[in-house]
């Protein structure tokens, strides 16, 4: 039986052969070719085996404006066929070719660590007007400086010895500042220090523009032998530290009382954070303008800062408070796990995973909700929780000046808000008024939201 089948499928073939033989003219010899490879034997050919992804493997999404090179591709610009604006999320080449381990977006440039290569651990792109990316320079003969790069370039940090570790571990940036985190515990700070930012005096006259100034102190010296820099967190003009012992630094700019300082003034040194949260273990800060959240040990928020929109809850009208207090207003939306805060609106999550906003904006309640004054929780259904995912939620919350993300269970960003130059990744340029699932090829494990761009960073799928 078996033997007849075979003959069939020779004497189906042997008609196509004589046909490609006989009549096949010089211009069709690659048909020819194609017939001579069909009839050789599979087992010979030679077996390639393509390198597979590692559970260790991280890759870099970005999309939003590229004008600015926050994006990352250096042709954005010069070639003509490309678009100004990423609208949906694309695949850093630059994270191919150096291995990221953290990333940090401002207004309008993005910060990359990675791991040691040649000496190379911080990178950056995008606007570099105040130096917020270190002294760079056009190479050849012109050697000027250059205010925006398309595409990442290194930035050489100071040592203080010759053997210290400039490995990187954490990373932030602000509106024209950025601080960064050594794993020896030493802080970096480059950029504009016109409010004391980068945690040094402010200079009458300094320009920041092609400066080659990165200020350096250790994190010992600020508060101490017996703790180390556990987070480092930028606003617009002020800066804040927190510590594996729950302490809470701050300097910078502090009209709106987001030092937490109990004044308003803008001051160039780092400085301990009392208030209510002297003594609280404090595990976790989240600030991306002038309102700061600090959740600590016990599932409590507390909060200082810009409260025009009533992002503090208060009931007599103050809207700039100088010293955390803590929020009342989140008594009942359980344990709260993670906080963000965006430019006028402010969001928690609890161990459930629920997702309450509040606050003046595209908060992710709908058209008509563009002012909340109580915290109120979005659907889970929006989030993927289904009768088919009856176990996805929402793990991790994040905001940029006036746009959301949230990364779920598995693995999956939902994103809503002010879609300012396609910053959402919906492959276009409209509002969303409710969380949509974003499409990435991708397990995303973190995103950084800027005013106008987003970072994801990710996980291959297997």
């Amino acid at each position: 039986m078996w033997k007849n089948l075979n003959s069939n499928v020779v004497n189906h073939q042997t008609p196509l052969r004589r046909f490609v033989s006989k009549y096949a003219s010089t211009k069709d010899r690659p048909l020819k070719k194609k017939m001579q490879v069909m009839n050789q034997d599979v087992s010979k050919f030679p077996i390639y085996e393509y390198q597979r992804s590692k559970p260790t493997d991280r890759r870099v999404y970005v999309w939003g404006q590229a004008v600015t090179g926050a994006c990352g591709f250096n042709k954005t610009l010069h070639d003509q066929k490309l678009a100004k604006i990423v609208r949906s999320p694309s695949r850093l080449p630059f994270a191919e070719q150096f291995d990221v381990i953290d990333i940090a977006a401002g207004y309008g440039f993005t910060l990359f660590a990675c791991k040691p290569e040649k000496d190379m651990t911080l990178f950056g792109c995008g606007l570099n007007t105040d130096s917020q990316l270190g002294f760079q320079k056009h190479g050849g003969k012109t050697n000027k400086p250059m205010e925006i790069m398309y595409y990442p370039a290194p930035i050489a940090l100071p040592r203080g010895r010759a053997d210290e570790s400039l490995n990187i571990k954490k990373l932030a940036a602000g509106r024209a500042h950025s601080i960064v985190l050594s794993e020896s515990d030493v802080l970096f700070s480059l950029g504009n220090n016109a409010y004391g930012q980068c945690g040094r005096p402010v200079v009458d006259g300094e320009e920041y523009a092609a400066s080659e100034m990165i200020h350096r102190v250790e994190g010992r010296s600020i508060f101490g032998e017996d703790d180390k820099v556990k987070e480092i967190v930028c606003g617009l003009d002020h800066s804040l530290i927190l510590t594996e012992n729950g302490k809470v630094f701050s300097c910078g700019w502090g009209a709106d009382g987001q030092t937490g300082l109990g004044h308003f003034n803008s001051i160039g040194e780092w400085t301990q954070v009392r208030g209510d949260i002297e003594n609280e273990k404090i595990v976790k800060l989240a600030c991306k303008f002038d309102c700061v959240f600090a959740l600590n040990d016990k599932n409590e928020v507390f909060g200082w800062g810009n409260s025009e929109y009533n992002q503090l809850g208060l009931s007599n009208g103050i809207q700039q408070v100088n010293t955390p207090i803590n929020l009342k207003l989140l008594k009942k939306c359980g344990k709260i796990i993670d906080i963000a805060t965006a430019g006028s609106a402010c969001m928690v999550l609890n161990d459930e995973g629920d997702v309450f906003v509040w606050g003046f904006g595209l908060v992710g309640l709908g058209p008509k909700a563009d002012q909340v004054i109580e915290p109120t929780k979005i659907p889970s259904i929006l989030f993927g929780r289904n009768d088919f995912s009856p176990d996805s939620k929402v793990c991790s919350i994040f905001a940029g000046f006036s746009h959301f993300g949230a990364v779920t269970s598995t693995h999956d960003l939902y994103m809503w808000g002010h879609n300012r130059c396609a910053c959402l990744g919906l492959r276009n340029e409209k509002d969303q008024y409710f969380p949509l699932k974003a499409s990435l090829p991708a397990q995303v494990l973190k995103i950084e939201c800027g005013v106008d761009h987003t970072v994801a960073y990710c996980k291959a799928f297997v």
